[in-house]
């Protein structure tokens, strides 16, 4: 415990919650929503992070006066009571101790989510969706708010590709283990005959742009197309053109928003979605000019993790080992333990 709010210096997390709370008190806060909104989402996080600390530390305190008692009293039930109380205060902090390890340069960021199905056909696209509502579900049971910017539904069911906002500071850090291709083992419910299908779906997790950020666009190097949006099965949601597709020309890095907004708002959004397509990019570049072998495994493409639903139910991380037997639960947002071992594993894979 001590190590852990050494890492996370709760002074100076208590000293910027009092910066954020002036901030937020100010009469002209909500001039500028946007930003509002950035201040009252950070305010609230910090002061989340250090309750949590704060409820931990008293907790372990607690503990040893319940021994304590145990022993005194020489109370079986107290003692079967304190020692359960050690098991979920051991859980707790092994939960915190991983909030530390994000200590990425990106990693305190907001997260973009890019989803497409892959190899697969109709259940790829299928499998693409799964993917799409179980991240917005962990973000749900967490009470992350989540802004979804574009969706391409497939004709026959599912989604080609999609594009989603976590908005929450550190999204960046803990979902970035995500990245790489995910694998779906199942009976296929769009095959007749009941036999089994794989199918893919590549995940892409990108930092949110920041004003810090020096990522130029030449507008003469932007192709923009503008056209109607839709929804499943191709019915209108939008009688004008106001969903945007911007085509970064030199890179062919191509994004859309069809948020059902103006078309303004729209290309405003697809801007940012293409800036952080761009960092990343740069990123990587940075990244395999200075160690061309080494990958870290979490390069876009890689495989990582399989969904079995037949014959036996399992979902097992394939560089963690991490696995477990309900898929169901895991496609309703229940994925932290794998968040929690991608993130280890990536520490380790630091040294």
């Amino acid at each position: 415990m001590e190590s852990i709010e050494a890492v996370l210096d709760l002074d100076k997390l208590r000293a910027d919650i009092a910066v954020l709370e002036e901030q937020a008190a100010a009469p002209s806060l909500w001039d500028n929503p946007d930003e509002a909104q950035k201040i009252t989402s950070k305010l609230s996080h910090l002061q989340a992070e250090v309750r949590k600390a704060d409820t931990l530390r008293g907790r372990i305190d607690d503990l040893a006066v319940l021994f304590e008692m145990a022993q005194e009293e020489d109370d079986p039930d107290t003692l079967a009571e304190a020692e359960a109380e050690l098991r979920s205060v051991k859980k707790a902090l092994d939960e915190m101790e991983v909030r530390t390890l994000l200590s990425g340069e990106y990693d305190a960021r907001e997260a973009l989510v890019n989803i497409r199905a892959e190899a697969g056909g109709v259940d790829a696209a299928d499998f693409a969706e799964k993917l799409q509502r179980m991240y917005l579900r962990w973000a749900e049971q967490h009470g992350y708010k989540t802004e979804v910017y574009e969706t391409s539904y497939a004709e026959e069911a599912g989604i080609k590709s999609t594009t989603f906002a976590v908005q929450v500071p550190y999204a960046y850090g803990t979902l970035s283990v995500e990245q790489g291709t995910h694998r779906l083992v199942r009976i296929s419910p769009f095959d007749n005959q009941g036999r089994r299908q794989t199918s893919f779906a590549g995940v892409e997790i990108l930092p949110v742009v920041e004003q810090t950020d020096h990522i130029e666009i030449d507008e003469s190097e932007l192709r923009v197309d503008v056209y109607r949006s839709s929804g499943p099965g191709g019915q209108g949601v939008n009688t004008t053109d106001s969903a945007v597709r911007l085509t970064h020309l030199p890179t062919g890095i191509v994004v859309s928003c069809q948020n059902e907004r103006s078309q303004i708002q729209n290309k405003a959004t697809a801007m940012n979605v293409l800036q952080a397509k761009l960092l990343e990019r740069q990123r990587q570049e940075e990244r395999a000019r200075m160690d061309a072998l080494k990958d870290g495994g979490s390069s876009w493409g890689n495989q990582m993790r399989s969904y079995v639903l037949h014959p036996y139910q399992m979902v097992k991380d394939l560089r963690t080992e991490f696995e477990v037997g309900n898929p169901e639960a895991v496609f309703n947002g229940e994925i932290d333990g794998f968040l929690e071992a991608g993130i280890r594993w990536r520490k380790q894979q630091e040294k």
